[in-house]
């Protein structure tokens, strides 16, 4: 569901030994003349490792992504409801199983990519931190934090790797209409009664900075930007995705009558851009460092579902086990 561990912890790829001059070279005119690299195609090290992150963690983060929303599937407020955010939250294990798969073409085992998200070592987005403490957060959601995934995710699906860029295509399809369907709750909400009105103005009110904080660190703090965008597996820039943001949500709000929680909010008419006040980077570094209002609850959430779940995986392998012996057995019987 969202990307957002993608540009969260910004920093600079371990040296490693030095490449092959003239296969770097390659390497580089193919990514310039707009070639996908396939899995069994040479790339640099570094290339490498930095898929290998961001891949990951996007995957991390549509796992932990179901976490919050699957808390409201049985509180939502009609059958209608609940069958859409039980839809939402299938997506998103969906997605997580496309990153994952594409993740696995780098050369990490998925169960070395769980293991990193289970003992705290690899990152998700930390809007996942934060609770979900009434249904309009779950249109909040839809609409701010999925807002925020597919302005990100969109350029994803021209990145300079194949198998990730087409597993965005199907994603970003998918992550339109959550929007969407987020949208249209916080919608009949401010539509409705004043309680009602006061409860998506709130929503609104608690997810607005965190959703900004989503695209990552300033580019000025952004160690492996550069890098990263000349081998073309980000299209933009951290604060060029934050500032198209701010300008295609900002309409939408008002049109909601909701007001944003930020009395520096303004129009420059001479830039054509929303101007928006400072971010509390260092509420976000603490969200990050495991200090946000959620994260012991999200990992042992996690934690305590793969627990639960080990003889799933091992009844899995065993009857893959034994296809594999009864199509063995057969192909010696046919010989």
């Amino acid at each position: 569901m969202y990307t957002q561990a993608l540009n969260q912890k910004d920093v600079a790829p371990a040296a490693g030994p030095a490449e092959d001059p003239e296969r770097l070279a390659r390497f580089e005119a193919r990514v310039a003349a707009e070639d996908k690299i396939e899995p069994n195609d040479w790339m640099p090290a570094a290339y490498r490792r930095t898929l290998t992150r961001q891949i990951s963690q996007h995957a991390h983060s549509e796992i932990v992504g179901m976490l919050p929303e699957g808390n409201w599937i049985t509180r939502a407020p009609s059958l209608r409801r609940k069958a859409a955010l039980l839809a939402k939250v299938q997506d998103e294990g969906g997605h997580g199983l496309y990153l994952y798969a594409a993740a696995e073409t780098l050369g990490t085992s998925r169960e070395e990519l769980v293991d990193q998200l289970l003992s705290g070592k690899a990152k998700y987005s930390s809007i996942f931190n934060y609770p979900t403490l009434t249904w309009a957060d779950i249109g909040a959601i839809g609409w701010l934090v999925d807002g925020a995934a597919i302005m990100n995710q969109i350029p994803l699906c021209r990145t300079s790797y194949g198998p990730y860029a087409r597993a965005m295509v199907r994603i970003c399809k998918e992550e339109s209409f959550h929007q969407r369907q987020g949208y249209e709750i916080m919608l009949t909400l401010a539509r409705g009664t004043e309680a009602q009105k006061a409860m998506a103005q709130d929503a609104l009110d608690r997810w607005w900075w965190p959703s900004l904080m989503m695209f990552g660190p300033p580019d000025a703090e952004s160690a492996h930007t550069d890098q990263s965008m000349r081998w073309k597996i980000k299209r933009f820039t951290n604060d060029a995705l934050r500032q198209q943001f701010v300008d295609a949500t900002v309409p939408q709000g008002h049109f909601l009558q909701l007001s944003f929680p930020d009395p520096e909010l303004r129009y420059d008419e001479e830039a054509g851009h929303w101007r928006y006040g400072a971010i509390d980077w260092e509420e976000f570094r603490q969200v990050l460092a495991g200090n946000g209002p959620c994260n012991r609850e999200r990992l042992e959430a996690r934690r305590r579902a793969h627990a639960e779940g080990a003889w799933v995986r091992e009844a899995a392998l065993a009857h893959a086990a034994k296809r594999r012996a009864r199509r063995a057995a057969e192909r010696q019987a046919a010989e």
